[in-house]
């Protein structure tokens, strides 16, 4: 590299250079005029420098240039790296000036300036020569002739020789490829060449390597300078250090392309976890293959299903897979970690925890709390929106998944919790009704209407079981109430509207045993397995609807096949249609003699035609016949 005097001189030849240009030439920094030329500081006034000599010194822009205003809106809105011409008028005074913007600041070269000593103005050659003279602009600067063999640089300034490390005498008379390496850019260069043979500006981005071969970005940008007229003389070229800005894009794009890859292995990991809560056969093993999977996806380092218990008041682990399940035993349910916060809000939590980012999502559905999921990642990074709603649609499938297991046990299991409870909220409509007629009501079935609209059957007595008495009062209470039977003193009917309890409590896997309603309090009995989050139920039932109270809690096995055991089996086999023809018939007292209603009745409370009603009773009751007497012929 250069000595210091070398600089020194270098420097002193190119202020030297500038001193002769007969248009004025200043470089502004922060609205302060670092350096003029002798033709700036006639033109301006300004005084001699203080600070050193060649120019340099400090005026202030505003004072010294009459339209400094609209010439520092044109500084502010060049682009770093390139040059623009802009015509200022500033009272008699006319400039017409290029304005080069640097990182730093900007060189501005006043192209005709109208000189009041002399009336000269400066002429298209003055402004080539000046264009080449330029050494103090804080962008690396290289002119080349294209002229001569190869076309070497035939000036480089200052900030070029800081960039690049190379010395002035190292770089004049060698084309600019020098800077190349293995990592340029073939495509770069290939720009470069074509604008050249082409004779026009260009703008590139590539790698170039310093003297102690060190890599680097650099932006550089070649432009054609012409003579009057026309021919191109020469090439100007700045030098831009961009690797900053650079390695930060190239950052974000590995981080953006690794996200998109993690979170195609995410969307994939979802359909994986939908096929295992499809084929897998109970909730300990549906549980433990969706961690397992998840474990085995190189987004994270395990993962792990808990639930809460309130004996402990622990997290307790009940399926886990990787390293992380082992490092995640008994979570407290008031412990600073996102498995405790997601339980607490019901809703997805992350963490950093030891350099890794935690996520939990809760497994709820319906409204009942099966548990969270927690997953922790390979390594030291987040986990962003779009992930958490892809594992939170994760977190739901499984969720569905364990509901789906928990209701099929409920006509299985022998250990149940019976619960019996007392409410008052008029959401229910038997609540309703019988807060609005003086009668009692009881849950016989629900049954489902041929608009697929669940409707319950009650028995219902006392002084207004009649069907205009329950009418009027259905009809005050917003109710959708049909009576099938009237007898004295009681009415088999069917009551839709409110809340519908009974669905929602069989998509949570428990089954209504009983409600007995009357002056407006129902007594609700309830059969949930005893496997089931029992606390989560009754707290949802609870938030559902107001005043309810608990009246007892009674674990119990089952012994053989229950009534309703026999009933729900049975039902099983009978079509829809069958079931409500002998549920009616049945009810309504058909059965009995003399018969209360007959067949026609029955079959226009079905909607059906009377041949088709006998035959669906009939049918019903073959295979009625076929469950009581364990025949194993078909039962048609």
């Amino acid at each position: 590299m250069e000595n210091a005097d070398t600089a020194g001189s270098e420097g002193r030849i190119a202020a030297a250079a500038l001193e002769a240009v007969v248009d004025p030439v200043v470089a502004v920094t922060d609205g302060t005029i670092t350096y003029a030329n002798g033709a700036a500081r006639d033109a301006f006034g300004l005084d001699a420098p203080t600070e050193s000599e060649d120019g340099a010194g400090e005026w202030e822009a505003s004072t010294a240039i009459a339209c400094w205003g609209p010439l520092e809106a044109a500084i502010e809105e060049t682009t770093v790296g390139t040059a623009r011409r802009v015509s200022l008028e500033a009272g008699e005074d006319e400039y017409d000036a290029r304005v080069h913007r640097a990182v730093d600041g900007a060189t501005i070269t006043f192209d005709r300036l109208e000189d009041e000593a002399t009336g000269r103005e400066a002429t298209d050659r003055d402004r080539v020569v000046k264009d080449r003279a330029i050494n103090e602009a804080p962008v690396g600067i290289t002119i080349s002739d294209p002229d001569r063999e190869d076309n070497p640089l035939v000036y480089v300034n200052d900030a070029y020789q800081e960039i690049t490390g190379y010395g002035y005498d190292e770089v004049v008379g060698r084309n600019c490829r020098f800077l190349q390496g293995e990592d340029s850019s073939e495509t770069a260069i290939a720009e470069m060449a074509a604008a050249i043979d082409e004779d026009r500006p260009v703008t590139v981005e590539l790698q170039n390597y310093r003297k102690d071969g060190t890599e680097f970005w650099n932006e550089v940008t070649i432009a054609p300078v012409r003579d009057e007229d026309g021919a191109v003389t020469h090439y100007v070229g700045f030098q831009n250090d961009v690797t900053a800005r650079k390695e930060a894009e190239l950052e974000l794009e590995r981080r953006t392309a690794e996200l998109e890859y993690i979170l195609e292995r995410v969307e994939g990991l979802i359909q994986d976890v939908t096929a295992v809560v499809a084929g897998s056969t109970d909730r300990a093993e549906l549980e433990a293959e969706v961690c397992d999977r998840i474990a085995a996806e190189s987004a994270y380092d395990g993962a792990w299903i808990g639930e809460r218990n309130p004996a402990t008041g622990t997290i307790d682990v009940r399926a886990g897979a990787g390293e992380y399940a082992d490092e995640s035993r008994g979570v407290p349910v008031d412990a600073a970690h996102p498995a405790a916060a997601a339980l607490a809000e019901n809703a997805a939590t992350t963490d950093a925890l030891e350099g890794r980012t935690h996520a939990s999502f809760p497994l709820s559905y319906n409204g009942i709390e099966y548990g969270v999921l927690t997953v922790r990642t390979d390594r030291e990074r987040t986990i962003d929106e779009r992930e958490t709603v892809i594992l939170s649609a994760l977190a739901r499938a499984v969720a569905s998944g364990v509901n789906a297991r928990e209701t099929s046990r409920v006509l299985e299991t022998d250990a149940v919790v019976a619960v019996e409870l007392a409410l008052t909220d008029q959401a229910l409509a038997p609540v309703a009704l019988s807060a609005a007629a003086d009668c009692r009501l009881e849950y016989r079935r629900s049954v489902h209407r041929t608009d697929d609209e669940t409707a319950s059957l009650f028995t219902v007595t006392g002084p207004d079981a009649t069907a205009a008495d329950l009418a009027a009062a259905a009809d005050a209470a917003e109710l959708d109430c049909r009576v099938v039977l009237e007898r004295e003193g009681e009415c088999l009917i069917e009551l839709a509207g409110g809340d519908e309890l009974v669905g929602w409590l069989s998509e949570r896997g428990v089954r209504l045993e009983a409600i007995e309603s009357e002056d407006g309090r129902a007594r609700v009995t309830l059969e949930i397995p005893r496997s089931a989050n029992v606390r989560s139920i009754v707290e949802a039932l609870e938030d559902r609807y107001a005043g309810t109270d608990i009246v007892s809690f009674q674990q119990r096995e089952r012994e053989g096949e229950t009534r309703q055991e026999f009933a729900a089996r049975l039902e099983r086999d009978l079509t829809e249609r069958q079931f409500a023809a002998i549920q009616r018939a049945y009810l309504s007292g058909y059965f009995e003699w003399p018969r209360p209603t007959t067949g026609e009745e029955l079959a226009q409370s079905m909607g059906v035609s009377r041949p088709t009603f006998h035959e669906h009773l009939r049918t019903a009751e073959k295979k009625l016949c076929h469950a009581f007497f364990g025949d194993t012929e078909s039962s048609g």
